[in-house]
């Protein structure tokens, strides 16, 4: 019988730009039963650009303008990692990646965007604060616009296009009660070249009125880091009554802006894909490269060399649908679509207020009436992304690259990834980490476990909690690490127990190669070698570690009993990740939260052990799927009880808005029954005290300290960049005295 969720082929898509937003809505309401699709992109959110202004004015949220990729992706079905592609060998069909390196795609679609033209000026890479990437602008303005003093503050903005022009109206608006000193800095004769008059001459009115001082043909040739350096002029500002021409050999400023012509990633170019003059890769009017047909771009990162058009978002929306269906015909064997830009678009250019002004085919609008017009297009585009209903797949036949049938997947030993792809990824991981695997040849069923002194042993192992097997090996590893951390043990040798979803052996191989080498980055950090394990296919990604660690020559190990009472109960890292990715798998968490907990997730507790040994720990545990409560009722036994000052537990961000929302993980109320005979929780518990059940993956050390040591050992932690927090008292245990007390 076949196996209709098996993929054969993977499809990549870099960038998380309007296009590939639109491909992604559009391939998972499509039936697709052997295409993988996975998504890049550095960050959890993308921006919508026709928002920025908005945002930036203080019309909009972080929220209402951005689309929650990890969100989207978990709904979508589609592969999310959270990365930076820093090059493309389109020969070998593989992008290398700042954090996981090397990605392998059978197809392609770059959506990337531009970045604003920085190199050519000396001084603005280094000075200037770019438009792009958004989350770094919107991080500088956030900070700016929280000071209390601005008035008088040299603000400038260089640019003279639409997107300068909504910047320095936006800025100007939310900061008009402060008074700053704002000036808008054009290279051209006017600003806005394109525009009708009509529409310049409302911009400039607008800009006035705001008290923005408009600069035209003041091209800047150099920047400082205090001071703006220009051309010589050779025209007046004619049209700005504002103009000032006092100082025009240079101009100060304190905060800088730069939203100048559009720039072209460099790897682009570099990768040997046919570029346009600027660098940007030339498409085909099918959005194909010209040079690779597996190759596909859209936005402002791609020129259709035969309708070449100004890089706006419009264009990228528009490009989304046909995208989409060419990727999936290509896939499919079937002939493509072509897309033809049209050549005049509605403009919408928001003036700061709550108006806008509008233009298609030359003629202008401006008014109140026109922002509500843009913000009506604006927010209904965005709710295609945030208002996710049930995926209802469409009703046609399934577009595959191949109608053959194909035997289902065996189990027992024929569940195994095969030979050839094992010895080829372990063949790419020798030669990024040598010290760490055993040499070409030397491969045995058993290997020796060699040690100066005895070895500990633990074994732990987890399902997939996102969908991307770099970051799993990494969790996976730090995970099972953290029980030889608990004892005090040193790393010293592990084996690994892989499961890989079903797929077609090149892509069985390219996830045990992400898995491992996501491993490995973990154990490089350690000093812990690999040694060996066993591979198989099976429904869903699980990966488990047998671990080996070496004490200390005289060290014992540490106790997972032995407090006394008086002692304090220091913790490390946060809790709340059970119910957090739990309301990830629903579609219901913020994707900046999941993403900054996977980081946490990511650390381990190195430190944290050796924290516990220089301050003489009486007990140490590490805290997981039991959740606190379960871990510290091992630690106390029968003879201690503890007191919990709930206000004092650090939390996942996230985790409360899951829990209040009714969202809890499957493992909370078996881990809540498990203890009642110990401590009954009462009816009236605060959902603050729900932490106390929640698993956790990759959690925390729960150590007993001695009361004179343990606030040094919280401030040490601190010092080392590690979440940790006092979180009660042990006292002796009594008949009819609860094991916990919660305050």
């Amino acid at each position: 019988m076949l196996n209709p969720i098996s993929p054969t082929r993977d499809l990549v898509l870099v960038g998380g730009g309007h296009s590939h937003v639109l491909v992604m809505k559009k391939l998972a309401m499509s039936a697709l039963s052997d295409l993988r699709v996975t998504l890049i992109s550095p960050a959890a959110f993308t921006p919508y650009s026709g928002m920025l202004p908005g945002l930036l004015a203080g019309h909009y949220s972080f929220e209402e303008t951005h689309i929650d990729l990890m969100r989207f992706c978990q709904w979508a079905g589609i592969r999310f990692l959270v990365d930076t592609v820093e090059s493309l060998d389109p020969d070998a069909r593989t992008l290398h990646c700042r954090s996981r390196g090397v990605v392998s795609y059978d197809l392609l679609s770059i959506d990337i965007g531009s970045s604003p033209e920085l190199d050519s000026v000396p001084g603005a890479r280094e000075f200037a604060i770019p438009v792009k990437p958004v989350a770094e602008l919107w991080n500088r303005w956030e900070s700016l616009s929280r000071q209390d003093n601005l008035a008088g503050r040299r603000i400038a903005i260089v640019g003279g296009g639409a997107g300068s022009v909504e910047i320095a109206l936006a800025i100007a608006h939310h900061l008009g009660r402060q008074q700053p000193d704002l000036a808008l800095y054009c290279g051209s004769e006017e600003v806005l070249p394109g525009y009708s008059k009509g529409a310049r001459k409302r911009v400039v009115e607008q800009l006035n009125k705001l008290g923005v001082v408009l600069h035209c043909s003041h091209r800047v040739r150099r920047v400082t880091e205090s001071q703006l350096q220009f051309e010589s002029p050779d025209s007046s500002d004619s049209d700005n009554a504002n103009f000032d021409n006092a100082n025009f050999d240079n101009a100060d400023y304190e905060s800088l802006i730069w939203c100048t012509g559009a720039a072209a990633a460099p790897w682009i170019k570099e990768s040997g894909l046919p570029v346009d003059e600027r660098g940007f890769m030339q498409v085909e009017d099918t959005l194909q490269s010209t040079g690779y047909e597996n190759v596909f771009g859209a936005g402002d990162i791609a020129t259709q060399y035969r309708h070449p058009r100004p890089k706006a978002g419009v264009y990228a929306v528009r490009q989304g649908p046909v995208l989409a269906e060419n990727l999936l015909a290509y896939h499919a064997g079937e002939s493509l679509r072509e897309h033809k830009p049209q050549s005049e678009f509605l403009s919408m250019l928001a003036l700061g207020p709550q108006r806008a002004v509008a233009q298609r085919n030359g003629l202008s609008v401006s008014g109140a009436w026109v922002w509500r017009w843009k913000d009506r297009i604006d927010r209904e585009f965005m709710a295609r992304f945030r208002d996710l209903a049930p995926r209802q797949m469409d009703s046609a036949k399934p577009r595959t690259a191949s109608d053959d049938k194909t035997q289902a997947p065996c189990g027992g030993c024929g569940a195994k990834v095969s030979g050839d792809a094992l010895h080829a990824v372990l063949a790419e991981l020798r030669a990024m980490y040598p010290e760490l695997l055993p040499a070409a040849g030397c491969l045995d069923d058993a290997m020796p476990v060699r040690s100066d002194g005895p070895l500990l042993q633990s074994l732990d192992a987890l399902r997939g909690l996102v969908d991307d097997p770099w970051r799993m090996g990494r969790i996976a590893a730090q995970h099972a690490l953290s029980d030889l951390y608990a004892v005090g043990a040193k790393p010293h040798s592990a084996q690994a127990l892989v499961t890989l979803p079903f797929a077609a052996p090149a892509l069985l191989r390219r996830d045990l190669l992400m898995v491992l080498q996501g491993a490995l980055s973990v154990f490089d950090e350690v000093g812990c070698t690999l040694d060996g394990g066993h591979s198989m296919q099976g429904p869903e990604l699980q990966l488990g570690f047998a671990v080996n660690g070496v004490l200390a020559a005289g060290d014992a190990p540490l106790p997972k009993r032995g407090a006394q009472p008086g002692d304090t109960l220091l913790l490390s890292k946060t809790l709340g990740s059970g119910a957090l990715f739990a309301a990830h798998m629903q579609g219901l968490a913020d994707g900046r939260h999941v993403d900054d907990a996977l980081h946490a997730l990511e650390q381990g507790n190195g430190a944290a052990a050796k924290i516990a040994r220089d301050y003489q720990a009486r007990a140490v545990t590490d805290v997981t799927g039991f959740g606190l409560a379960g871990h510290l009722l091992e630690m106390l036994g029968d003879t201690l009880a503890a007191d919990i000052e709930l206000g004092k537990l650090k939390i996942t961000d996230g985790a409360l808005d899951a829990m209040t929302a009714g969202v809890f993980s499957t493992l909370h109320e078996p881990n809540r029954q498990a203890i009642v005979a110990r401590w009954a929780p009462p009816e009236d518990l605060p959902l603050l005290a729900e932490l106390l059940f929640d698993p956790q993956t990759s959690g925390g050390l729960l150590m007993a300290m001695p009361p004179e040591k343990a606030a040094q050992a919280c401030e040490a932690l601190h010092a080392q960049a590690v979440e940790a927090e006092l979180i009660g008292t042990l006292r002796s245990a009594g008949p009819g005295v609860p094991a916990l007390r919660i305050s």
